[in-house]
């Protein structure tokens, strides 16, 4: 496939994806790199590679929030952009990934020098909200959010991918071998420190002792992901049903027996 086609396809993939979610569908995590990358894999025709970088890209964006409306990285540039790049050249996924939050980084500062313009437009909507003009209001909205608000980073991205992806592995490939063994190592870090960031949210002491847990079992037992994944699942639906016992069971022995008038019952009706 020519470079010329894969941008074409790729940044196709990046506006459809920017307009049905979160726009249209309200965020339904379409845009996450667990599912942009295997698309972006399929339409390039190597859905394999798409699998395995959007697992790995997703591991090191899930910690990624948005904070009072401000997203540090955009990972659904990041993740049309390393696919594409590693299919291309043919690449080690390491190296796509070493470049994924970089160029992410820079794709949420351009969408966010954008962002003072969009918000002085704010009057005309409220205008436009309140004349009762629902159809006009909607379709406005719609052609608005889809066609001139990623406009930016969709030319910005055609043009990387149709330009920059021959010189950015020519770059890559006159660096130094230490420098790319660097590179892959710091890709591998990242989905550690991806995981470290959402387990900080998550972390309690009631369920602290299942990531030691998950750690003996993976390194010293050496069972893979999928039979990890299946042991904890197990262990998740144990506890859930537990706990469904026991709030019914507190509930049962709260509530008053059948035929008797609760105190506070007789108080409300004085």
């Amino acid at each position: 496939m020519s470079t010329m086609m894969a941008a074409i396809l790729g940044t196709l993939v990046y506006w459809i994806i920017f307009c049905i979610d979160p726009y249209i569908l309200s965020w339904q995590c379409l845009n996450r790199p667990i599912v942009v990358a295997p698309l972006v894999g399929l339409v390039l025709g190597d859905v394999h590679t798409g699998i395995i970088m959007g697992a790995s890209l997703e591991s090191i964006f899930m910690g990624i929030s948005a904070i009072g409306g401000s997203i540090p990285a955009d990972a659904l540039s990041a993740s049309v952009i390393a696919v594409t790049y590693t299919i291309l050249t043919g690449s080690d996924a390491k190296t796509g990934l070493a470049i994924a939050l970089p160029i992410g980084t820079v794709m949420q500062s351009v969408a966010n020098m954008f962002m003072p313009l969009w918000s002085a437009l704010a009057p005309y909507w409220e205008k436009l909200a309140t004349s009762g003009k629902n159809k006009s209001f909607l379709v406005k909205n719609i052609l608005f959010t889809c066609l001139i608000v990623p406009l930016p980073n969709v030319l910005i991205l055609f043009f990387g991918l149709a330009y920059g992806v021959n010189g950015l592995n020519a770059l890559l490939a006159s660096l130094p071998k230490f420098v790319m063994v660097g590179l892959g190592a710091a890709s591998s870090m990242m989905v550690a420190v991806g995981f470290a960031i959402l387990l900080s949210m998550i972390w309690s002491g009631d369920i602290g002792i299942f990531f030691f847990v998950g750690y003996v079992l993976s390194k010293i037992v050496k069972l893979d992901s999928l039979s990890i994944a299946i042991i904890g699942l197990a262990i998740a639906i144990t506890l859930f049903f537990n706990d469904k016992k026991l709030i019914g069971l507190k509930n049962s022995m709260v509530a008053p027996a059948k035929g008797t008038i609760n105190d506070n019952d007789e108080e409300d009706f004085f």
